[in-house]
C-alpha cells in the first residue's frame, strides 16, 4: 500500500498520553514528562466527555496545521481472569468484558491493570501490556491505530 506524505507525517507523530482532565473539544494531556492539550480528531465520536476519562491512554497526532489531536483511547481495565479465548476484564463504563490479548504469551495476573480498547480490526474486545506511569512506556498497539488511520484514508480528516 502506498502512503502519502501528509499521511506518513502524520503516522510518524503519533504518540501516546494520559488524560488529566476532559472536555467536549479538548482534553489535558501529560506524555513525554510535559502536559499538553490535544483537541479530538473529527472522526472521535461524540459525547466525548464521556468516553474518554482521566487515567486513559490516547494516541495523538500532529494535524497538517500544527496542533495535536486525539485519534484512539485505551481504557483503564483491571484484569479479572482467563476465560476460553481471552481475559474477563472489568472497567467502568463498560462492566465486564472478554478481550483478545495482544501478547498471549505474556501472562497477565487478576487484579493487575491493562490497557483494554474496542474497534480495531481483529476482534470486539483487545488488552495490550499493562498500565504504565508514563504514557512513553505504555504497551500498545500504535502500528494497529496507524493501520486502521491509514486503511480508511481517515488521517487527511485530522483537524
Amino acid at each position: 500500500m502506498t502512503v502519502r506524505t501528509d499521511q506518513r507525517e502524520a503516522t510518524s507523530q503519533l504518540r501516546c498520553g494520559i488524560v488529566l482532565t476532559v472536555e467536549e473539544n479538548v482534553c489535558q494531556i501529560v506524555g513525554q514528562g510535559q502536559r499538553s492539550s490535544a483537541g479530538f480528531a473529527t472522526v472521535f465520536p461524540s459525547p466525548r466527555t464521556e468516553r474518554v476519562l482521566p487515567g486513559h491512554l490516547v494516541a495523538v497526532a500532529i494535524t497538517p496545521s500544527g496542533s495535536e489531536v486525539v485519534v484512539w483511547r485505551w481504557y483503564d481495565a483491571v484484569v479479572l481472569g482467563e476465560e476460553t479465548g481471552g481475559l474477563r476484564m472489568w472497567e467502568p463504563a463498560h462492566g465486564e468484558v472478554v478481550a483478545r490479548p495482544r501478547h498471549p504469551q505474556q501472562p497477565q495476573l487478576p487484579g493487575t491493570r491493562a490497557y483494554l480498547s474496542a474497534g480495531l480490526p481483529g476482534a470486539e474486545w483487545w488488552v495490550a501490556g499493562v498500565t504504565a506511569a508514563e504514557a512513553e512506556h505504555a504497551d500498545v498497539e500504535l502500528d494497529e491505530v496507524t493501520r486502521l488511520y491509514t486503511e480508511r484514508d481517515l488521517w487527511r480528516r485530522l483537524k
